[in-house]
């Protein structure tokens, strides 16, 4: 029979508590008793913690049960709103515990989640985002930007580190979510023109897996073009990279064109072509493709 989670608390040399137990949950939960941690899991479903009781977990009967059995508390939830149901139903048992929140959420979000925890006598508010797929859980293919109380975050990174490549963004309980939130984007804007160019090159009768090789080939030569953007965007100074918008306008009408005559989706190259045009009236085509930074609408 598994230990109740006040047994496991009693006699854990390291003891972590996982609530919510998804395909995340129940990843991160199964690297922690793999690893030798003594864990106590919940989940709403109470079902979903029998495989993990069979390896070894302690279930805890309530949300506030898990929290009181372990000095780390993992919280792994679909969304924030499932977060806010389940520390409302704590209370005070997270008094001394350190809260790790790895639910999806925003950065005002994680700092409210700070001040609750705060409120509650916690011993310190981790937040933080996952960056991979469960399969990957334990390895380093996983990343976790953390962030909030540095001295929860150092006491407990160790453990941290057992779930897959951990980095620490600061005090500020958002800085993890603003990475997590930052990243992602890029991912997705990349991906979209990327099956919108697919749609250029098939309407072209290219081979598009072939393509893509080509591509993923060329990718190597991004990323000290994206920390020069970045340093000119800090610094105000805008080379011509990629060359001068005066020769870049030119390439984005003819692209717009070729897009416009294949019936492929141009929206995204129209609106560059626009912030073009508009630096270029200003008296700044000799500068580069980071100089659109300036047109972009700044925080209200």
């Amino acid at each position: 029979m598994a230990a109740t989670a006040t047994e496991a608390a009693d006699t854990a040399p390291e003891a972590v508590t996982v609530i919510g137990l998804g395909d995340m949950g129940s990843a991160i939960a199964r690297t922690f008793i793999e690893r030798g941690y003594r864990t106590t899991v919940w989940n709403r479903t109470a079902g979903k913690a029998a495989p993990l009781a069979g390896a070894g977990a302690s279930v805890a009967a309530t949300a506030a049960e898990a929290a009181a059995a372990s000095p780390l508390v993992v919280v792994c939830l679909l969304d924030t709103a499932a977060v806010e149901q389940v520390l409302a139903s704590l209370g005070d048992a997270v008094q001394g515990r350190v809260l790790v929140n790895l639910t999806s959420g925003s950065p005002a979000q994680a700092r409210d989640h700070a001040r609750w925890a705060g409120e509650h006598g916690a011993a310190g508010y981790i937040d933080g985002k996952i960056m991979g797929d469960p399969p990957y859980v334990g390895t380093p293919n996983i990343m976790f930007p953390f962030s909030g109380s540095e001295q929860a975050f150092r006491a407990h990174e160790p453990a941290l580190k057992e779930l897959g490549t951990v980095a620490y963004h600061g005090e500020d309980a958002g800085a993890a979510a603003v990475e997590f939130m930052a990243q992602v984007a890029v991912g997705y804007e990349l991906l979209i023109g990327f099956l919108h160019t697919l749609r250029l090159v098939r309407a072209e009768g290219v081979d598009a897996e072939e393509f893509a090789g080509r591509v993923a080939a060329s990718m190597a030569g991004y990323p000290p073009l994206l920390e020069s953007m970045a340093k000119a965007v800090k610094t105000s100074e805008y080379g011509p990279d990629l060359g001068s918008l005066n020769v870049q306008a030119a390439l984005m009408g003819d692209m717009i064109s070729h897009r416009e005559s294949l019936g492929v989706e141009a929206v995204r190259m129209r609106e560059v072509k626009r912030l073009m045009d508009r630096r270029i009236a200003d008296g700044h085509g000799d500068q580069g493709f980071s100089s659109l930074f300036e047109l972009l609408p700044p925080r209200a």
